[in-house]
């Protein structure tokens, strides 16, 4: 009989170990948090329908959640926040603000709850995250400044209108441009002061209000070069031109791909777009986390890419995949 207990033990014991020698993935089905800027814009439509894509094929749960708009700080922190009580596998986040997410990231990896930034940076916080998975953003505003010295031969007045303080990943693009404009000493920057704003609403009337600060008493703008660093202060700058009747007057560059913008690229209004792949992001974003939860190695650091679009390219196949992916198709599976 003793021995029927020792035996029964060691079995008891040796399931014990297996058991806590499992990883995450073992125990349970992942759940990870995608966590985005704001639930609003296309751009972020995209990247939810890489993280859909990404759970399906890899037979993992998420959870879509953030804050409407992409000045609501203190909302994207409850959120993390709430995410970590839930007790998530892990948590793919693109934070809204540098420095206000450091608190909350740090929180959920003492918990043991990993974090993959996507999209925009932490300032000084590559320590705590696991991953950082993005568009090289300042090599996104140079490609944009470069291109505007060229469409403008190296000389005119150039206009900056930036996006929103705080955010990592517009102020490298607009960093980046302001970079690539010095190499044309003839292309003066008349303003880099202003900023868009987070909505679409915000954008079109700060444009307005700049636009009027260069115009002539005809009414002619004294500007020759626009540049805007995302989709938001693009799409805003352009229905201010359109209202005051000066598109294709200047040149005019701008960032991502919603569709109001590629219309205005095909119609001559925008020059060119400095285009990212949020689909990618968002599918890596889960994957990358997933890989790391089982155990494997993942790089620090994932660049996914950047290219600058002019009208002419819009026939190819391969602009077409990255400006239009089959968004409709995998946000009907969540």
């Amino acid at each position: 009989m003793r021995r029927l207990k020792i035996a029964l033990m060691a079995v008891l014991v040796s399931g014990l170990l297996f058991a806590c020698g499992k990883n995450k993935t073992d125990e349970q089905k992942v759940t990870i948090a995608v966590i985005p800027k704001g639930t609003t814009h296309v751009f972020w439509e995209s990247v939810h329908a890489g993280a859909i894509k990404a759970s399906v094929e890899l037979d993992v749960g998420i959870n879509w959640v953030g804050p409407e708009k992409e000045d609501d700080r203190q909302q994207q922190i409850a959120v993390v926040d709430n995410q970590v009580l839930n007790k998530v596998s892990g948590i793919v986040l693109a934070p809204l603000d540098a420095m206000a997410l450091r608190r909350p990231v740090r929180d959920a990896v003492r918990r043991n709850i990993p974090v993959i930034i996507i999209d925009s940076d932490l300032y000084e916080s590559e320590d705590v995250y696991t991953s950082f998975i993005a568009t090289d953003n300042r090599r996104g505003g140079r490609i944009a400044g470069r291109k505007m010295g060229e469409f403008l031969e190296g000389k005119g007045r150039v206009v900056l209108l930036r996006y929103m303080e705080g955010s990592a990943s517009t102020t490298n693009r607009e960093e980046g441009f302001l970079e690539s404009l010095k190499e044309f000493p003839e292309i003066t920057l008349v303003s880099d002061e202003q900023y868009a704003g987070a909505t679409r609403a915000q954008a079109q009337q700060a444009s307005e209000n700049l636009l009027l600060r260069f115009k002539d008493e005809k009414g002619d703008l004294t500007i020759d070069g626009l540049f805007c660093p995302n989709a938001s202060s693009t799409y805003g700058m352009l229905q201010a031109l359109r209202r005051q009747r000066q598109t294709g007057k200047i040149v005019f560059i701008g960032f991502d791909s919603d569709e109001p913008l590629v219309k205005g690229l095909e119609q001559g209004e925008i020059n060119g777009l400095v285009v990212q792949n949020p689909f990618q992001m968002g599918f890596l974003g889960v994957k990358v986390m997933l890989d790391h939860l089982q155990g494997k190695p993942v790089e620090k650091r994932i660049d996914t890419g950047v290219t600058f679009v002019i009208a002419e390219d819009l026939k190819k196949p391969e602009i077409q995949e990255l400006i239009d992916p089959n968004l409709e198709y995998w946000l009907s599976q969540k």
